[in-house]
């Protein structure tokens, strides 16, 4: 099913759609009238990437500088979307839902560009859903940004922990860090004890 967008008002400052095909041409328009005024984005494609997720890209980098929260559902992971994120300079709130389609060693690079231009605004990275959590190590020893909360699906290996102790040492920010339910046990949670919290992802998670 898709949602016919022309039934929403012609600018606004909260777009949320899911659950329906996502067609950015569609939605081009909204975004183009909507302008700095769209601060929080929330678009999901159930379990199918966006169609033309170029264009979506495109247009909000052109039209769309004052977001502060962004969740995007099943989009591709890629350059364009990275600069994308690190142009949006009033970003607070990050959810992204991505698949990745490339070898390990240029998405250690890609990986390693999206860390190093986050936001200095942004709080919150929910990369819960995502194809990352093996790279999680990556955006840690790269990340400049103050994050207060992370959502990640699980710590795949030593790696993940050690950079997460040294990030929390390093930037002091870090409150809590959400993982699935299933993945949470007490041997983690000591070894990072007196640097940050472990809870379940869904006590953390913010919704537009």
């Amino acid at each position: 099913m898709v949602v016919d967008v022309k039934i929403l008002e012609p600018s606004v400052n909260t777009l949320e759609i899911i659950s329906y095909l996502v067609y950015p041409s569609n939605l081009v328009p909204i975004l183009k009238n909507s302008g700095s005024l769209l601060q929080r984005l929330r678009l999901g494609a159930d379990d199918d990437l966006i169609d033309e997720d170029s264009v979506l890209i495109e247009t909000l980098a052109s039209f769309c500088p004052s977001i502060t929260y962004l969740n995007i559902v099943s989009i591709e992971f890629s350059a364009q979307l990275v600069e994308l994120i690190g142009n949006l300079q009033k970003l607070q709130f990050l959810t992204l839902w991505c698949n990745h389609y490339m070898p390990p060693d240029e998405l250690e690079i890609l990986l390693t560009l999206f860390a190093e231009t986050l936001p200095s605004t942004l709080q919150y990275l929910d990369l819960m859903y995502s194809t990352l959590t093996p790279h999680i190590h990556v955006l840690l020893n790269n990340c400049h940004a103050p994050l207060k909360n992370l959502l990640i699906d699980r710590f795949e290996n030593k790696e993940t922990i050690k950079a997460l102790i040294e990030f929390c040492e390093l930037k002091r920010t870090l409150k809590y860090v959400g993982v699935n339910s299933r993945y949470l046990n007490d041997d983690i949670k000591k070894e990072v004890e007196g640097y940050v919290s472990l809870v379940p992802h869904e006590s953390i998670v913010v919704d537009c």
